[in-house]
């Protein structure tokens, strides 16, 4: 029995990766989709699979970095299908380096994507939210519990996130609106084939082994039942689950891995590079 049948959800970054993988899955369980995300071509893809399950899709270019992109996109889903039940805030990249390797330009640019799009798409789904008692999604990491070298822009945006993400979840509960925050660990998606500057180079290798990684549609299928239950945070992966309960608990330890073994790398790709 399909769970979210005849509602309606947002989804920021879905043209590819989780975002996308979400699409398929809400598609799967009832719900109708507005696609939102910069690479307006596979939006249209992904749209016209969801349309041969018998569910609508509605694609928006968006970029989240943009004031006003979001409150277009949720004018949107109102225009098309009269509501929004599910707002998921999924846009995001990873900055990588060394902190005397990065400037305030790229800790600017991490945070204007990961952290204020993230604000930007409250703020323009909330007014929709309060009418339907939805939910509100946030996409953080493993890597807002779990802090690594090279990656303090990243680790940085998604701890923001997670602490945003707590402090309105009790706050937006009396107007009966539910938000989960998801914590992934690492799961097949371009993520580490975007450079510093945002730009995706398709043929970069994944430095993580694949056995390591998730498919993104088991990953989709364990938040899309989070969202259903309204659960408060969810943490996708097993080795993620691990990672956040020993470091909670004996951080020391984490902390002397890293120090012997090294964390795993995510080479910082050059924009204009042909790997």
């Amino acid at each position: 029995m399909a769970t979210h049948s005849n509602k309606v959800a947002l989804i920021t970054g879905a043209s590819a990766g989780i975002g996308a993988a979400l699409a398929r899955e809400l598609a799967r369980d009832g719900t109708d989709l507005v696609l939102a995300a910069r690479r307006e071509d596979r939006l249209r893809d992904l749209a016209r699979e969801i349309e041969t399950t018998g569910r609508h899709a509605i694609v928006v270019g968006c970029d989240v970095t943009r004031d006003g992109d979001l409150e277009r996109a949720v004018a949107a889903a109102v225009e098309r299908f009269g509501r929004l039940d599910i707002a998921i805030a999924n846009a995001g990249f990873g900055v990588a380096g060394r902190v005397e390797q990065l400037g305030l330009a790229d800790y600017r640019r991490q945070l204007e994507t990961n952290v204020f799009g993230v604000l930007r798409t409250l703020y323009a789904s909330l007014p929709e939210l309060r009418k339907t008692r939805g939910q509100f999604v946030v996409v953080g990491s493993v890597a807002g519990h779990v802090p690594t070298p090279a990656t303090s822009a990243y680790c940085m945006s998604k701890f923001a996130v997670r602490g945003f993400a707590e402090s309105i979840h009790d706050e937006l509960a009396p107007s009966g609106i539910a938000v989960t925050l998801v914590s992934p660990g690492f799961v097949d998606s371009d993520i580490r084939r975007v450079d510093n500057q945002g730009a995706l180079h398709d043929s970069a290798p994944d430095p993580i082994p694949a056995w390591v990684r998730m498919p993104t549609d088991r990953a989709a299928r364990t938040i899309v039942r989070a969202i259903h239950r309204r659960q408060r945070e969810v943490v996708v992966t097993g080795h993620g689950k691990a990672l956040v309960l020993v470091y909670r608990h004996a951080p020391w330890l984490i902390r002397l891995l890293l120090a012997r073994f090294g964390a795993p790398k995510r080479r910082a790709i050059e924009p204009g590079s042909s790997v």
